[in-house]
């Protein structure tokens, strides 16, 4: 188990699933159902069992968590606010819309530092009194093999911030504009682009300045990978929005049926040199703004031996956002 290709994820069930009308403001790939509250709950409810059965089919082990509340309508999207190391690092991020904050759940900390070894936990929570907002690998987008950390200037992307999480993991921060065709930043970063241990996709036209292009283009390639480069209209379709995982037959590229359909069969066929392709169908989820990267959180910390004790663990009245 490593950073760099993970085969496990953490995931989060909700039960009162429903587009956040908070994070309409500035969050452009949001829409709203048609449907009555009861089914689009019940459809994302089971869009989120679908794709975790996928996964595991694949190899990809899951720590699946239920959501029973109504008041955290995102709560699906938990690499928002929670991410995980291979060196045992658990950093926890602040979260711009307020009614996203309750997200963080002691009972999931928890769970972690019983079940694998979290040597500690970095709480940035507490900038969200500055206004400051870094919210996890939704807004950034971690290169584990260059050690690079991508992120898109918005409201969600607090640079310094970043700067402070990048000098605690060890990661380089790139930051870079990119906006649609009207001019409206990109949200959040992993909806422009994934970046795997093989392959890397990116919506490169949204980064308009033909010199920061470059280098981010010259960046995913360096290492050898296989880089997909995504028109405005295959953003928007999610196609950005996956993760490379490990499962058990090699390389497996997590993505919703939506994005699948945006990607024209060259670029299908250069993807499939490298990895499966692991197609879900989440449209209920994707209302809410996110796919299926967003619905994961990789977890590459290291299993805790039964007899370890548990020397690092933090208690939940330590945890000053959670608590």
């Amino acid at each position: 188990m490593s950073d760099l290709t993970p085969g496990r994820v953490l995931m989060v069930r909700p039960h009162a699933f429903a587009p956040n009308p908070v994070t309409a403001e500035d969050n452009a790939f949001q829409s709203r159902p048609a449907l009555g509250a009861r089914e689009v709950a019940r459809r994302a409810r089971d869009e989120v069992s679908r794709l975790a059965e996928a996964l595991q089919e694949r190899g990809i082990d899951v720590t699946l968590h239920e959501d029973h509340g109504a008041l955290t309508p995102d709560s699906v999207f938990p690499n928002n606010w929670l991410s995980m190391h291979a060196d045992g690092t658990l950093v926890l991020y602040p979260m711009c819309a307020e009614n996203r904050r309750a997200e963080r759940r002691c009972d999931i900390i928890e769970d972690l530092q019983t079940r694998f070894w979290v040597r500690r936990v970095l709480d940035h929570s507490l900038e969200e009194r500055d206004g400051d907002y870094l919210e996890g690998t939704g807004a950034m987008v971690l290169d584990h093999r260059r050690r690079i950390a991508f992120g898109c200037r918005s409201r969600r992307l607090s640079a310094r911030v970043l700067a402070e999480v990048c000098a605690e993991i060890g990661y380089t921060p790139t930051v870079f504009d990119a906006v649609d065709a009207t001019g409206v930043p990109i949200y959040h970063t992993n909806v422009l682009m994934s970046v795997g241990a093989t392959t890397a996709l990116v919506g490169s036209p949204m980064i308009r300045d033909v010199q920061v292009r470059a280098h981010v283009l010259d960046a995913l390639r360096a290492p050898g990978r296989t880089v997909v480069e995504l028109d405005e209209a295959q953003v928007h379709a999610f196609a950005g929005n996956c993760l490379e995982l490990h499962g058990t037959g090699g390389p497996v590229l997590a993505m919703s049926a939506t994005a699948r359909a945006a990607l024209r069969p060259e670029q299908v066929r250069d993807l499939q040199r490298s990895v499966h392709l692991l197609v879900a169908e989440v449209p209920t989820i994707e209302s809410a703004g996110g796919s299926v990267r967003c619905m994961l959180a990789a977890n590459p910390l290291p299993p805790r031996r039964p007899a370890e004790t548990l020397a690092h663990r933090i208690r939940v009245g330590d945890l000053s956002a959670v608590a």
